[in-house]
């Protein structure tokens, strides 16, 4: 981690010159899509579409009919906006004409268009408003290029159709157009978009919908129908297209490195010559010495205003006793200390005095001869300047070799 460190901080020492003066000369800022995209403001990513194209409709009676004569045409004019780079909605009016077979009688059917099958030719006219939500699916799953040339679009969604009917005269003959039925109808689909320029784009349109309402059999209850649409339509953006993207910097590369790798190889050669130093200096043997040490042999402590031995005070001395009589040629000097933040001077003097002697009577009752013990007594502070927090160290009986 240290060697990580030091190459980072030879690294910013060496590079730090060039690199303000790169930026202060070439870096540039830019969008880039690829760190993702930021929402644009409302009245950005608008459009307009016009679509014309053509159907076919599937009822229970139509397989009667020709395929190539079941084709209708159909148009559309949409406005929309996109408000992100995957989800958008368009609102429009759709017209949609039926080609159809069905009863006498049924809505649209012509008189004159009477077959040996029994069924009459059908046409209908639908026209109505409709809402549609749209996922951008290459975006979505390729991520967003902002000059993508192919972009494949689904939606969902549906409107109302109000429904016309050719009106039949008195003599049977198809005259006009009239009013039938409302209906609703859901659709999906897939949009195939091709940009030719920052502001237009080329579409093809697939669409299957489910028409509610439009039956081909006489004195029946209203079913759902299917229809298939393919429309081309050209597109019209208005306003902003690309999104937002995030600003980054481009910083130019280095123009020549060679002078920095010499360097940085010539500090990993100094750091490598270092630690081998640390690793000799900390395997190196460690030199011991003996020290004479000040620390005596034993000390009784007491609490404040005693000087009577409690019995573990008793076992310890005995120990000590033990330790003397096996050292003859050794003498042993007595201290009895008290604190001198509590009591009087007279009553602490007494004090320190009766500690020692009390030690000094163990002591010789087990078996320690008089001649190696001197008793005494000492009025300072056995932990010197401490203070008052650490008093309770001062209220003892230091038993030390005599020197």
């Amino acid at each position: 981690m240290k060697k990580i460190t030091l190459l980072a901080s030879l690294c910013a020492l060496f590079m730090a010159p060039q690199l303000v003066a790169q930026e202060a000369q070439e870096v540039q800022y830019v969008e880039d899509p690829s760190q993702g995209v930021l929402v644009n403001d409302f009245k950005s990513n608008w459009f307009i579409t016009l679509q014309g194209g053509a159907n076919m409709y599937f009822s229970s009676a139509d397989k009667s009919r020709d395929v190539l004569d079941r084709f209708a045409p159909a148009a559309n004019i949409y406005v929309g906006k996109w408000f992100t780079p995957v989800w958008g909605a368009r609102l429009g009016i759709d017209w949609l004409s039926i080609k159809g077979m069905g009863d006498y009688g049924v809505a649209g059917f012509l008189p004159n268009e009477h077959r040996t099958d029994g069924y009459y030719k059908t046409r209908l006219q639908h026209i109505g408003p409709s809402l549609d939500l749209m996922v951008n699916l290459t975006n979505l799953f390729c991520g967003y290029k902002p000059n993508r040339v192919y972009n494949l679009s689904a939606y969902a969604g549906g409107g109302g159709y109000f429904t016309l009917a050719r009106d039949i005269d008195a003599r049977g003959e198809a005259d006009g157009w009239t009013g039938s039925d409302k209906v609703l109808h859901w659709r999906l689909g897939l949009i195939n978009s091709f940009n030719v320029s920052k502001k237009v784009a080329l579409q093809l349109d697939l669409r299957a919908s489910a028409i509610d309402g439009v039956f081909d059999r006489a004195n029946t209850e209203n079913r759902t129908y299917f229809d298939l649409q393919a429309y081309l339509g050209v597109t019209f953006l208005l306003g902003k297209q690309d999104w937002k993207a995030p600003i980054v910097p481009v910083c130019p590369p280095a123009e020549n490195c060679d002078a920095y790798r010499a360097r940085l190889a010539a500090a990993d050669a100094r750091i490598a010559d270092l630690e081998q130093q640390l690793r000799d200096c900390l395997n190196r043997p460690v030199e011991t010495k003996e020290v004479e040490s000040n620390a005596p042999l034993a000390t009784i402590y007491y609490p404040i205003g005693v000087s009577r031995l409690t019995r573990e005070d008793n076992n310890v001395l005995g120990a000590i006793a033990e330790v003397m009589k096996s050292n003859p040629n050794t003498n042993y000097v007595l201290t009895g200390w008290a604190d001198n933040y509590t009591g009087t001077d007279a009553f602490n003097k007494q004090l320190r005095q009766k500690r020692v002697q009390g030690v000094y009577n163990r002591l010789v009752k087990n078996g320690v001869p008089e001649s190696q013990l001197t008793a005494t007594t000492n009025d300072g502070s056995l932990c010197g300047d401490l203070g008052e927090k650490y008093v309770s160290l001062d209220r003892a009986v230091t038993i030390e070799e005599a020197k």
